[in-house]
């Protein structure tokens, strides 16, 4: 995805989002340490690194769900410090957690209107339903089913089409392909390529580091809670520091 123009326009364009110095603390464990990192719109950017490295942390706090000890978090050019989630989710600024967060005593579609919330635009509501529905047909199929009866890679395509109902500017996705059947896996990251296509701002977050790092446009290495490595994601990819500690080279 990376190319010359792409460089351009971040070159000349505010990001649409700016960590500056952030810093989350857990019972007096630093699991975030003066972090920066940035998006431009219409990139697709993977977070990638060990197990605690400090990676679902971050995206709690870009989301409003950790209070950041240090740093800020700039969305839009603005502090979003102190914006609970559900203010951020109206700015366009939606989450796919990693587990999912479905809720298991709705059906499909209920779930799906849920995404919805905050919206009043009944018609393209609708319209926006059967579009997940066209992107996952199983779903169509199970529409009043219960969404605590489907498998785990159901659960998924049915988180992820409740975050688009929300209409994202910019989409968090917490390890989406997390114990999911291979045929699975290619089915949700098509969907994630296909979303970020359409000009939705994508941070991932994934522990399939070759599959993270083939779809971005650029991507960072979190150790520690640091930023070890970033760059073009198809420059990490053949890095062979990378290779060595994620891609089993």
């Amino acid at each position: 995805m990376t190319d010359s123009s792409h460089a351009d326009v971040r070159s000349t364009q505010a990001p649409l989002l700016a960590i500056r110095q952030l810093s989350v603390a857990y019972g007096g464990i630093k699991a975030v340490k003066s972090l920066n990192l940035e998006l431009h719109e219409g990139e697709l950017v993977s977070l990638i690194g060990a197990n605690g490295a400090g990676k679902t942390t971050t995206l709690k706090a870009i989301c409003g769900l950790l209070a950041p000890q240090a740093g800020e978090v700039l969305y839009q050019g603005r502090s979003i410090k102190g914006q609970g989630a559900w203010d951020l989710v109206s700015q366009g600024l939606v989450m796919v957690p990693e587990g999912r967060g479905i809720f298991t005593r709705m059906s499909i579609d209920e779930n799906l209107r849920m995404g919805a919330y905050l919206r009043k635009d009944k018609a393209q509501i609708e319209a926006d339903i059967e579009s997940v529905y066209q992107r996952f047909p199983r779903l169509k199929e199970r529409h009043k089913q219960l969404a605590g009866t489907l498998s785990g890679g159901e659960q998924q395509m049915l988180a992820m089409g409740r975050a688009l109902l929300a209409r994202p500017k910019l989409l968090l996705l917490d390890e989406p392909s997390m114990g999911l059947s291979p045929i699975m896996v290619d089915k949700i990251f098509e969907v994630v390529q296909d979303v970020a296509r359409q000009g939705v701002t994508v941070l991932l977050v994934e522990q399939n580091a070759h599959r993270a790092l083939e779809m971005a446009d650029r991507a960072y290495v979190l150790d520690s809670g640091e930023v070890a490595l970033s760059g073009a994601a198809r420059d990490l990819l053949g890095n062979p520091q990378v290779q060595a500690a994620y891609l089993g080279a």
